[in-house]
């Protein structure tokens, strides 16, 4: 075989696999925007049960699909599907999550937002994750924070490697936090 026609083989295989990657993501983009779909239909039967007003946004990024309710004006109804420290908010993205598995035997990663609660917490849990740093700087030794969610976690997580430091899960259930550390 020439140089040519090997560089030419070689120019189809890569052309072929560039083609693969694309029509991949195309399905896994349409495939996060039916899960959005689905769990938007979901939600919206819930709120008109519920008698409660609200604007559902789909959004698709990072391989995830973005849920988020909300209304131009104040709602106590739309705050009360958040609940205390995000409980109902945890159950209604559970039950969404359901809804789609149930419709396309998939697993899915939504994340659901009500009222921009999750915005505003994750700017509450980067002030925890430097509050713990800066702990951590001062003393030495190790910082055990509250119980929280995974999703919350993982947020916190993110933000104590950023700092430099490192943080790990402990506990098991309800009781799972996370441990700061220098090293």
């Amino acid at each position: 075989m020439s140089a040519e026609s090997t560089e030419e083989v070689t120019a189809a295989v890569t052309e072929e696999q560039e083609d693969s990657q694309e029509e991949t993501q195309s399905k896994t983009a349409s495939r996060l925007e039916e899960e959005g779909d689905i769990a938007a239909d979901y939600l919206e039967e819930l709120l008109d049960i519920a008698d409660i007003d609200g604007d559902i946004d789909i959004e698709v990024r990072n391989g995830r699909t973005y849920i988020s309710i909300g209304t131009d004006e104040e709602s106590a109804a739309l705050d009360s599907l958040v609940g205390r420290d995000g409980e109902v908010l945890e159950a209604l993205q559970e039950l969404a999550r359901l809804s789609v598995l149930s419709a396309t035997e998939t697993r899915s990663r939504l994340v659901l937002d009500i009222n921009g609660y999750r915005k505003e917490r994750a700017g509450v849990l980067q002030q925890i994750a430097e509050d713990a740093v800066a702990k951590v700087k001062a003393d030495g030794g190790t910082v055990a924070l509250e119980p929280m969610s995974a999703y919350e976690r993982k947020i916190v997580h993110d933000a104590v490697a950023d700092l430099g430091f490192v943080s790990e899960s402990e506990g098991e259930g309800a009781g799972r936090h996370i441990v700061v550390s220098a090293d």
